[in-house]
């Protein structure tokens, strides 16, 4: 059985080396992320380079992430590095302080003190430490120690709520979207995103910067879940990303907001990554918990197109291990799926020829013992719109762009396949099809497979054609 889901690892210190970028590919690993917020143009160059010649070298397929760092809404330095706060304490936020002590601390984020007013929560390092607004004089966010603990440098601010006015593209995340295009990612994550806007001005400015990658809007602030229906209608994929979101609306909320937010993206055609602590303990330990694998099942189950390494990948000791073991997990999930695989006419109208021809696909599959269904595509829209009901038949996008198989990648169970038809008519083209696949050992003969294509074979246009065949008697 095949992995349906996919796996995005975060390429870092521990996992830069063209030993162990080997190991993690031969492991399971279908999309690399670059963490803008870290590295040189060199080093995201180097990395991407030897990804992309890795994956030639095995035979494999392997889309690259580039994630922007977007807004450091955060405290300053200290002198001695670090402080205890406790419970009680007055303790001042101050945009013109240069390094803290235990009576204040300065702020990257200057704005801070006009998006704030007396009674509010904030929260910091992730939630571990929580302050409350008792005035604000000037320059000076004078709060309430609630929750103390121990406070070190640069660590994040949130609001309980969200509301912090901080722009989604700061002037590092421009120059880093040219980056994106010079190094020709394949997607585009978004950080903080508020609404459809954010999403479209990043958009303008990677097409102005010659690219071309899938954007995806990060879920991170309590505002993007009022805008979530625009902001997904102005991406291409969305990330579930936890960690912030949780700060912002309360952890106990987010389980069931990762439900809604795979749901919706399903629905509306686009992807999504389930991100943030998903094998948290493997940074330092060979197994993950037993609670981080009921996690990664969940999202699993829930119908997340990948999972996402962070620190585990980036930073870990065990980087190839928590690759495998994410994929022994989600290919468990997988044979327990409880998502439909059913029709969707009431939330996804059939508006478009290619929507219709997915349509039959999905349907034939649920009548027919169909083995693998071979989506001849140039932009690999018929393969998404099949993914989208969560058939287990293996779909195999067969294009000849490069983009686009590097894109699927992230398609759950979608499988990218090089092909290349030399001929124009429909049977020899079909032919051709079926000895990639009988080569792969998707098929054999007499096995039953569904081919989508357009024809007129050769002319630019979606997907039209669905045929059913009999493997063998078109070779």
């Amino acid at each position: 059985m095949q992995r349906r889901t996919k796996i995005v690892a975060t390429i870092g210190p521990a996992s830069s080396s063209p030993e162990i970028l080997e190991r993690m590919i031969l492991a399971g690993m279908d999309m690399a992320r670059l963490n803008f917020s870290h590295g040189t143009e060199e080093d995201h160059r180097a990395r991407v380079e030897t990804i992309r010649g890795l994956a030639k070298k095995l035979g494999r397929t392997v889309g690259i992430l580039g994630d922007l760092q977007g807004p450091k809404i955060r405290v300053g330095k200290f002198q001695e590095g670090k402080i205890l706060l406790k419970a009680g304490d007055t303790f001042i936020l101050d945009a013109q302080c240069s390094l803290g002590n235990q009576e204040r601390v300065g702020l990257d984020y200057k704005e801070l003190p006009q998006d704030v007013q007396p009674g509010d929560a904030l929260l910091l390092d992730d939630g571990k430490i929580e302050l409350k607004v008792l005035s604000v004089l000037g320059g000076e966010v004078q709060t309430e120690v609630i929750q103390g603990g121990v406070l070190s440098n640069n660590k994040g601010i949130n609001r309980r709520g969200g509301g912090l006015t901080a722009p989604a593209l700061t002037d590092k995340d421009r120059e880093d979207i040219k980056l994106a295009a010079r190094l020709g990612v394949d997607y585009l994550a978004v950080s903080f995103p508020r609404s459809g806007a954010d999403m479209d001005q990043a958009r303008a400015l990677l097409h102005a910067a010659g690219g071309q990658a899938q954007l995806q809007a990060k879920i991170e602030r309590a505002e993007a879940i009022d805008a979530l229906e625009d902001i997904i209608a102005a991406s291409d994929s969305i990330m579930v990303a936890r960690g912030d979101l949780a700060v912002e609306v309360g952890d106990a909320a987010v389980p069931a907001m990762q439900k809604r937010m795979i749901r919706l993206a399903r629905q509306m055609n686009k992807t999504v990554i389930t991100a943030t602590q998903m094998m948290e303990s493997m940074i330092s330990s060979p197994v993950p918990t037993r609670a981080e694998v009921s996690d990664v099942a969940n999202a699993v189950l829930d119908g997340t197109d990948a999972v996402m390494l962070s620190a585990e990948s980036a930073a870990g000791q065990f980087p190839v291990e928590a690759i495998a073991a994410m994929a022994r997990v989600c290919t468990e999930a997988e044979k327990q799926s409880t998502l439909p695989i059913v029709e969707r006419s009431a939330t996804d109208p059939v508006d478009r020829i290619e929507k219709a021809v997915a349509r039959a696909v999905i349907h034939t599959t649920l009548h027919l013992k169909v083995q693998a269904v071979a989506a001849l595509t140039q932009s690999g829209t018929t393969a998404l719109l099949i993914s989208r009901s969560d058939t287990p038949v293996p779909i195999y996008a067969m294009t000849p762009s490069e983009a686009t198989q590097q894109r699927s990648t992230l398609y759950r169970g979608v499988y990218p396949v090089a092909f290349h038809h030399t001929h124009l008519e429909p049977a020899a083209v079909i032919a051709e099809a079926e000895a990639v696949l009988l080569k792969l050992g998707a098929v054999k003969k007499g096995d039953l497979m569904l081919l989508t294509m357009g024809e007129p074979i050769g002319k630019a246009g979606g997907t039209n054609t669905l045929k059913i065949l009999r493997v063998g008697e078109h070779s």
